[in-house]
């Protein structure tokens, strides 16, 4: 944490181009600061997170998988197979902006293309203060987590599920659950059905609910 501090973080985006650079990488256990943190090692500021300044530059996805063990019982008694969760490894609150609202008045989300006009929505009507987030992503990388998610599936032989919330966040979810429809339709299709997998977007409440119920 020192190190990082000394640095301004410099080492952590050395590590991660070190990592592009070499296709290896071990990492340790980091911290995250809080407000404690930076009392306790006087750092200069609370610096984000160091899971996701990685991540950024990466790119790619996360996939986490169980380790089943016959001797240890099993929460869920009926799994059988690992269930396998792939989580989009850039941008999205590890790189959004957060800020105290002071007071009341007016939030705008304002777009500045490089030609043409600004693009503006107005957020909300503060009558008090409050807090404000501003989140993004991109379709490249939208498009990486795609393939990246397609290509696991097919070697492991497992169906895949994307699961959102697209019924609330429709431009924002519903930008993920159409780049990946369109992909599938067009690249993995037939790959799957050769397979004999398949690929199905869920809302993440109803895709918790067939997990359990799920092998």
């Amino acid at each position: 944490m020192e190190n990082r501090d000394k640095t301004d973080d410099q080492v952590t985006i050395d590590c991660a181009e070190a990592v592009k650079k070499y296709n290896v990488g071990i990492k340790c256990a980091t911290i995250t600061p809080d407000e404690n943190r930076v009392e306790e090692f006087k750092l200069k500021k609370m610096w984000k997170s160091p899971n996701g300044t990685i991540r950024n530059i990466l790119g790619g996805t996360v996939f986490r998988e169980a380790i089943i063990c016959k001797n240890i019982p099993r929460l869920v008694t009926g799994w059988e197979k690992p269930i396998i969760i792939g989580r989009h490894a850039h941008a999205d609150q590890y790189k959004a902006t957060d800020f105290v609202v002071p007071g009341a008045g007016t939030l705008e989300l304002v777009f500045t293309p490089a030609s043409g006009e600004p693009i503006k929505h107005v957020v909300n009507e503060y009558k008090g203060a409050g807090v404000a987030l501003g989140m993004f992503n991109t379709d490249a990388s939208i498009i990486d987590f795609a393939h990246s998610s397609f290509k696991y599936a097919l070697g492991r032989k497992y169906p895949l599920y994307l699961s959102t919330k697209n019924t609330i966040l429709k431009k924002y979810d519903g930008r993920f659950k159409d780049i990946f429809q369109e992909i599938y339709d067009k690249e993995y299709k037939s790959q799957f059905e050769a397979a004999g997998i398949w690929y199905e977007h869920r809302l993440i409440d109803d895709m918790v609910a067939y997990s359990m119920k799920s092998e």
